[in-house]
């Protein structure tokens, strides 16, 4: 049952928006990096026991032609399916290591993009290392991309591919979730190593021929189920939330800088904490997992498992497992940043980023 309230807004909110996703997409191709909000397959395809991955019932319980798992963390499309799905795409581009497995990497390249996003990763490589594709790989896996392109399409042909495509990354929640700082000296220390990494990652993709960047900022990981059910009343951790909100503001701060140091480098940063606050409009369930056990459906651990326990309504619930949003609530967190107010996005939104030029 779709909630009044939710679609009300979804629909006034999608207004000049519905003409870019019914007609031809707006940007030649969009490369995705990050974690497991924008990964659609790529852990899947990963070995070893400790790799999370999205290939059990009931993920994918909603996904068209399924029920299925496609390796996405949603009961069905997820947020980098509804960003494409807004630059005029059917879905997100495929896994790179999907791809990879079916020789399919230069053809989706040139027509559509490449997804690298992998659950569980970081912008540092320790991050739950030997368990995802870090930043660093996922970079490496571009450039190895880019190389293919150029040798099937020339060098030219594909500089304008790639200043006009769309590069959306979303990364951060992981490595603070790693760190446990007790000190305002810690803190400075990870929020500094963080911030470096990332902006050279950034610079990295700029300098490879990126030139359009959505990027999703950390956000409130205090509020996930998976932290809330440790809390006796299932409040928010607001100590933890004010750790992501205070890297969310360097990163933002860091971003500003390099534009004013690298030419046409054009990007929209998504604040995270304000879309979150979108999100919780028109659900019923605001703070516990959709399928999962136990207390706020988060005591059996992160993901949704095989003899979890499904919710009747999964849109009214805002949490699909105990990390990560529903479909409903990933298709109203793109509207936001496509064409909601500019608290949401800043300099500009996505929509403006992507009607860009070079």
């Amino acid at each position: 049952m779709k909630h009044i309230v939710l679609l009300g807004l979804v629909v006034a909110l999608a207004v000049g928006a519905s003409t870019a996703r019914l007609g031809k997409p707006v940007v030649p191709a969009v490369f995705v990096l990050g974690g497991s909000t924008l990964d659609v397959g790529n852990n899947n395809h990963l070995s070893g026991k400790d790799v999370p991955r999205a290939n059990v019932p009931f993920y994918g319980v909603d996904f068209p032609g399924g029920p299925m798992p496609t390796g996405r963390f949603s009961n069905g499309y997820n947020l980098a399916d509804f960003i494409a799905k807004h630059l005029g795409f059917e879905r997100s581009p495929l896994a790179y290591l999907v791809l990879k497995s079916r020789n399919y990497i230069i053809p989706s390249a040139l027509t559509r993009g490449v997804s690298y996003a992998s659950a569980g990763a970081g912008i540092l490589d320790s991050t739950n290392a030997g368990n995802n594709i870090p930043l660093s790989k996922q970079l490496l896996y571009f450039a190895s991309t880019k190389s293919k392109m150029e040798d099937a399409w020339g060098t030219h042909k594909v500089s304008t591919l790639l200043a006009n495509s769309f590069f959306l990354l979303g990364i951060g929640n992981n490595d603070l979730f790693q760190t446990s700082p007790k000190t305002a000296a810690d803190v400075a220390t990870i929020y500094a190593t963080l911030v470096s990494n990332y902006s050279a990652a950034i610079a990295d993709l700029y300098g490879m021929g990126a030139r359009k960047f959505g990027i999703i900022n950390v956000g409130p990981i205090g509020c996930l189920p998976r932290v809330r059910v440790l809390n006796k009343t299932g409040a928010c951790n607001e100590a933890l939330n004010r750790y992501a909100a205070g890297f969310a503001a360097i990163v933002k701060l860091a971003l500003a800088n390099l534009a004013s140091k690298l030419p046409n480098f054009s990007y929209s940063l998504a604040d995270s904490f304000a879309v979150f606050n979108l999100q919780t409009l028109g659900f019923v369930n605001l703070d516990s997992a959709c399928c999962g056990t136990g207390r706020m459906g988060a005591e059996g651990g992160e993901l949704c498992m095989r003899n979890d326990t499904l919710c009747a309504d999964r849109d009214a619930y805002l949490f699909w497992d105990s990390v990560h949003f529903t479909q409903q609530a990933a298709e109203l967190g793109a509207v936001g940043l496509f064409d909601g107010s500019k608290q949401l996005t800043a300099p500009i939104s996505f929509k403006q980023l992507a009607y860009k030029r070079y």
